[in-house]
């Protein structure tokens, strides 16, 4: 399996983006969506279940919402009113078992 992330960019605080993760494969599991900066660990920023429930993290909820399309084998995730604190790499993959090969991510920088 093969991930894809793009969508990132330059952001002004309050403004939004829409991230993008395409899956090489059909495959019907529940997918997260992370996030690193230099220096710190990879940290879960929400989830979607096989059936579609989303589940954030305490620093995404209201503002982000996950999403996803397995027709098109995508996985979305909207973020909104962002803070210059959610400046980071962002990562898709699979929510359980062992990890898929990362993708190169996308940069987010929330800047004024």
């Amino acid at each position: 399996v093969h991930l894809v992330e793009s969508g990132g960019g330059l952001v002004q605080p309050g403004g939004s983006l829409r991230l993008s993760c395409a899956i090489s494969e059909i495959i019907f599991v529940s997918m997260d969506w992370y996030r690193q900066t230099p220096g710190k660990q990879r940290e879960l920023v929400a989830s979607i279940s096989r059936g579609g429930t989303p589940n954030y993290t305490d620093s995404a909820k209201g503002r982000f919402t996950i999403s996803r399309d397995d027709a098109k084998m995508m996985v979305y995730l909207q973020m909104d009113n962002l803070k210059p604190e959610d400046s980071a790499v962002y990562y898709c993959n699979k929510g359980s078992g062992n990890k898929w090969p990362w993708g190169q991510g996308t940069q987010v920088t929330v800047s004024s």
